[in-house]
C-alpha cells in the first residue's frame, strides 16, 4: 500500500486527536480495501466498498471496538435522547402481544441496549412481557456493551435476554424491532443518466480512493434503476444525477417475512416514499458520514473510522414486504407515532417523580424526537404485519400509506 493514508479529510472536518494507534487502523482497512480494488481490474462497486469499511471482520467500522453511539461516540439515536422513546415502542408491541401467550421480540441491530432495556421495563409495568428478547447484532463490541446495559438496567430479566447470530428460523411469532438498521446497510451508487445509467465504483489512483463509473453489476439493480426512472419521471434525471439504491434492505426485508409466522416488523429510520426520495432537486444523493457528531459527505475518508449511511426508499420496503407475503400496516412520522403511542401520557406520569432540571432536560429531548426540524418528520416508522389485526394504536393519529 502507497503511505499516503486513504483519504485526505475535509477542510472543515475537526479530527481532535488521532493517535497512530487509530490512524494504523485505518490504514490496515485501507490495505485491505486497495487489495480488493487490485483484485478485480482497478476498482469495487461502492456498495462492497461500503461493506468493507463498516463490516469488515475486525476492521470495518461495526466490528472494531471503537465507542460509536453516545455523546462519547459519533452519533446519538432516539433510545440515547430520552428513555420515552423506547417507552412507546414497547406500547406498541403491548398491543400486539396482548393475550397472547409464547410472543417473543427481535431487536435487529439494538445499539447501545438502551432501548431494549427500557422495553422490558415498560412491559414488565404493563405486565406483558415476551417470553424471550433475542438481540441480533453481529459486532463483538456492541453485544459487550448491550450485555453490560441490561445487567445494570434489568438484571432480573436477563433470563429472557438471548443473542443470536443470525434471524431464527421460521414459524418465529412477536415483534421484530429495527431502529436506524436500513440506512447502514450497503447501498449501490447509480448515475440516473436516462440515455444509459451507470454504476458508481471506487477506484485507486496510487495516492487515494476515487470515483469511477461503469456497468451495473447486475440486471436486478438495471431494473430497479429502470423502473425508479419510470416511476419517478425520466425528464427529472440527467447524467449528473447520482443516487442510491438499497437491494440489501429489501433482501432483508424477504428474510424476515419468510421468518415470520405472526406479528410486526416495526422500523424505524431516516427517509422518504421514492417520489420525495428522487426529487430533482436531490441529485447528488444522501450518503453521509458521520465522525464525533459532525456530518460531511465524503465517504472515501477516513475507512473504519466513520459512520456511513444512505436514507431509506420507504417504498422499496413496502414493495418488498407485500412480496415477501407482510401486509403493510401503517407508514407515519416518528413524531406521529410517538405521539399515538402515549407519549404525552408518558412525559405527565415523568414529570411527577422528576426535578425541575429533570422536566427541562425531559422537554428538550422530546422537542429533538417530534419537531419538524428536529428528528420528527425526517425519521419514519413503517409497520408490516402477518395475522394482525388492523388499527395498530402508533398509526391512529397519522396513516400516510398513500403517500408510499
Amino acid at each position: 500500500m502507497n503511505q499516503n493514508r486513504p483519504n485526505s479529510t475535509p477542510g472543515a472536518l475537526k479530527l481532535g486527536d488521532l493517535d497512530e494507534q487509530t490512524l494504523a487502523h485505518s490504514a490496515r482497512l485501507g490495505e485491505v480495501i486497495i487489495d480488493e480494488i487490485a483484485e478485480h481490474g482497478g476498482k469495487i462497486p461502492f456498495a462492497r466498498y461500503m461493506e468493507l469499511i463498516l463490516h469488515a471482520p475486525g476492521l470495518g467500522y461495526y466490528s472494531a471496538g471503537a465507542h460509536k453511539i453516545g455523546a462519547a461516540g459519533d452519533f446519538i439515536t432516539a433510545p440515547e435522547i430520552s428513555p420515552l422513546f423506547s417507552q412507546c415502542v414497547a406500547r406498541q408491541c403491548q398491543q400486539v402481544m396482548a393475550d397472547k401467550s409464547g410472543m417473543d421480540i427481535l431487536e435487529v441491530g439494538a445499539g447501545s441496549g438502551a432501548m431494549a432495556g427500557e422495553i422490558l421495563r415498560e412491559l414488565e409495568k404493563l405486565n406483558s412481557l415476551p417470553a424471550h428478547y433475542y438481540i441480533l447484532d453481529l459486532s463483538a463490541d456492541l453485544r459487550e456493551r448491550q450485555r453490560s446495559h441490561l445487567q445494570q438496567a434489568v438484571p432480573h430479566l436477563m433470563d429472557r435476554v438471548i443473542w443470536l447470530d443470525a434471524l431464527p428460523a421460521a414459524g418465529f411469532k412477536g415483534v421484530v424491532l429495527a431502529n436506524e438498521l436500513l440506512d447502514a446497510m450497503p447501498v449501490h451508487l447509480v448515475r440516473f443518466d436516462p440515455k444509459q445509467p451507470t454504476e458508481r465504483y471506487v477506484g485507486w489512483n496510487g495516492e487515494r480512493l476515487i470515483w469511477c463509473d461503469g456497468e451495473m453489476t447486475s440486471p436486478r439493480l438495471a431494473e430497479a434503476a429502470a423502473h425508479i426512472m419510470n416511476e419517478c419521471g425520466v425528464d427529472e434525471f440527467d447524467g449528473e444525477y447520482i443516487s442510491e439504491i438499497n437491494l440489501a434492505a429489501a433482501d432483508w426485508v424477504s428474510s424476515v417475512a419468510a421468518m415470520l409466522e405472526e406479528g410486526l416488523v416495526l422500523l424505524i429510520d431516516y427517509g422518504f416514499p421514492r417520489r420525495e426520495y428522487y426529487m430533482p432537486e436531490r441529485k447528488t444523493g444522501t450518503v453521509m458520514c458521520h465522525y464525533r457528531h459532525q456530518a460531511h459527505s465524503d465517504p472515501l475518508i477516513l475507512p473504519g473510522l466513520q459512520d456511513v449511511t444512505a436514507h431509506v426508499d420507504f417504498t422499496a420496503v413496502a414493495e418488498s414486504a407485500v412480496a415477501s407475503g407482510l401486509e403493510v400496516a401503517g407508514y407515519t412520522t416518528q413524531a406521529h407515532f410517538l405521539l399515538s403511542s402515549g407519549l404525552m401520557e408518558l412525559l405527565a406520569e415523568s414529570a411527577e417523580q422528576s426535578t425541575h432540571e429533570q422536566q427541562v432536560m425531559q422537554a428538550q429531548a422530546i422537542k429533538t424526537l417530534t419537531m419538524p426540524h428536529e428528528m420528527g418528520e425526517l425519521f419514519k416508522v413503517i409497520a408490516l404485519t402477518k395475522a394482525v389485526a388492523p388499527g395498530l394504536i402508533g398509526f391512529s393519529m397519522l396513516d400516510a400509506r398513500g403517500r408510499l
